[in-house]
């Protein structure tokens, strides 16, 4: 649908609807588009790194802080490309000893005035969407590495079919990280929770743990989607904002180091070891004005 049209549906201006969209967007509920909004994503679409750089940023900070804890000095780890692994890499340069290997450009740039971390590069053809190294190229050179943890994002997660790319070449060479590391760390906003896409990377029984952010309250996929990843033995470790009730790093007990882990079961709607953890019910824009809460949930039901 066009903004002009829904605007004449929900009776207010394109530039509230224009932000009332982007809101929604967030949320994963649709996909913007030049002028107008269509339902979320299909298996096929995929952003550029302008488009996911703009996107869920405050976060991919709060989950770039949590990963970045999981980290140990003298450690070898390889990180996946996209812009929450970008985020982590810029944490990582203040790691001693590290070696990282990576098929990102992004996440090389971000280490490559780090004085005791050293990257090691995969070869491969450059993918210009997301400035990541692609193809047999990529696979070849990963081949005998063994090293203790792989830090990967994606597309979407699901319970079902685990960590998914819409890119056919992407999801090979992430398949073949997966395959040189003792654990799989996966590193997903809430937007991409319940999401599901064309190409599958990591199974759910190969990801060790789960960083990720506390989902709104009114985000009932979200939550559902935790529950399930959880049940399935996924260690879920929940990176705090310091918005919308959520503690900040900086305010959870001393000793939890940003995270929340959450070996059993997440039960919604009640508490989490180390905070709560709000599952679906109301209040989900929190203070925002009723008009407005109204408008979205309109735009939400329709």
């Amino acid at each position: 649908m066009s903004l002009r049209e829904l605007a004449r549906v929900v009776q207010t201006s394109e530039v509230t609807v224009r932000r009332d969209v982007r809101a929604l967007e967030a949320e994963g509920l649709l996909d913007r588009r030049h002028g107008g909004a269509v339902l979320p994503g299909g298996f096929t679409r995929e952003s550029g790194f302008p488009q996911k750089s703009h996107l869920a940023t405050a976060e991919k900070t709060a989950i770039a802080d949590v990963a970045a804890s999981l980290v140990e000095e003298g450690e070898a780890i390889v990180v996946g490309a996209g812009t929450t692994t970008q985020e982590l890499a810029r944490r990582l340069a203040r790691v001693p000893g590290l070696t990282v290997v990576t098929n990102s450009l992004l996440v090389a740039q971000a280490l490559a005035h780090a004085n005791r971390v050293e990257v090691v590069m995969t070869g491969g053809t450059l993918r210009g969407s997301n400035y990541a190294l692609v193809g047999s190229g990529a696979e070849q050179s990963l081949q005998g590495l063994r090293v203790s943890r792989a830090f990967l994002s994606g597309s979407g997660l699901t319970a079902e079919r685990g960590l998914s790319t819409s890119n056919m070449l992407s999801a090979s060479v992430d398949r073949a990280l997966v395959q040189a590391a003792a654990e799989v760390v996966v590193l997903a906003d809430h937007t991409k929770l319940g999401t599901d896409t064309m190409f599958q990377t990591v199974p759910t029984d190969v990801i060790t743990r789960l960083v990720t952010d506390e989902p709104p309250p009114h985000d009932e996929r979200a939550a559902t989607e935790l529950q399930a990843l959880a049940d399935q033995g996924v260690q879920i470790a929940v990176a705090g904002t310091g918005q919308g009730g959520v503690p900040a790093a900086e305010q959870l007990p001393p000793g939890v180091r940003g995270r929340r882990d959450v070996p059993l079961p997440v039960q919604r709607g009640g508490r989490m070891p180390g905070g709560q953890f709000r599952g679906p019910g109301p209040g989900g824009l929190g203070a925002e004005p009723l008009e407005r809460t109204a408008r979205v949930a309109d735009l939400r039901r329709r």
